[in-house]
């Protein structure tokens, strides 16, 4: 009897992790728990994730839809395509293609998309399903730094400064020139502007984490602006 594809076991290992993470259907506040992290580009260079970058991801889509056509079983593609969706407001149709790229993807591609389906739930104000994602993008690779960022804000935004620590402490470990951080996008300015922050406190630059935590404190989002004033007080 022939063995199972390998992807066939992680397709399933995937599967067994997410349903035993998220344990169920979980309550929603809507705008207080909201709180959006970033989304992942599969490729991090080129046209597409240029025009990502400048605001403009219709123009980005064409480049990916175009990827896409030359080669349909490039499913980074798919989740770069996906992205773009997410950030012109269309989550159903980001959620639809990102779940096709777990399905059937690469493991870079199936993490990438569980970053970004951890950022439509938190964005939605389902953060305990956005855990459950963005840890078992870790799981996949924990020599990647991209899915200890996003944990990083999300313990953050939930109080939980021990977990964040450590979770940005590795991912800069990982990381220590910044190349990372390139292949971000951000759905929201306040997830740029939290990720500095983040990132100039542990660096040790105090200044420039001041201004980025008042920005937060005085922004829409109060699940964030709650972790700023928790970083200004020192708490």
């Amino acid at each position: 009897m022939r063995s199972p594809h390998p992807h066939a076991k992680t397709t399933a290992a995937l599967a067994g992790l997410l349903l035993a993470a998220c344990g169920g259907a979980e309550p929603r506040t809507p705008g207080r728990d909201v709180a959006p992290v970033l989304a992942l580009l599969s490729t991090a260079q080129g046209a597409g994730a240029e025009r990502v970058r400048a605001g403009d991801p219709a123009a980005a889509r064409a480049f990916f839809e175009a990827d896409l056509a030359r080669d349909p079983d490039r499913l980074g593609a798919l989740n770069d395509l996906a992205v773009t969706y997410f950030l012109e407001g269309h989550a159903d149709g980001a959620r639809r293609l990102l779940d096709e790229v777990v399905a059937r993807g690469d493991l870079p591609a199936q993490q990438a998309a569980l970053v970004n389906l951890g950022e439509l739930y938190a964005a939605e104000g389902y953060v305990s399903a956005a855990q459950a994602y963005l840890e078992t993008a870790r799981g996949l690779d924990p020599g990647r730094a991209e899915p200890w960022y996003a944990l990083a804000l999300l313990a953050d935004s939930r109080g939980d400064l021990g977990r964040s620590g450590e979770a940005l402490a590795e991912a800069l470990a990982l990381d220590p020139l910044g190349t990372a951080r390139s292949s971000f996008a951000f759905v929201v300015p306040e997830e740029r502007v939290h990720l500095e922050a983040l990132v100039a406190e542990a660096s040790g630059d105090g200044l420039r984490a001041a201004e980025k935590w008042r920005l937060l404190a005085a922004g829409r989002f109060p699940a964030l602006a709650a972790a700023a004033e928790r970083r200004l007080s020192g708490e």
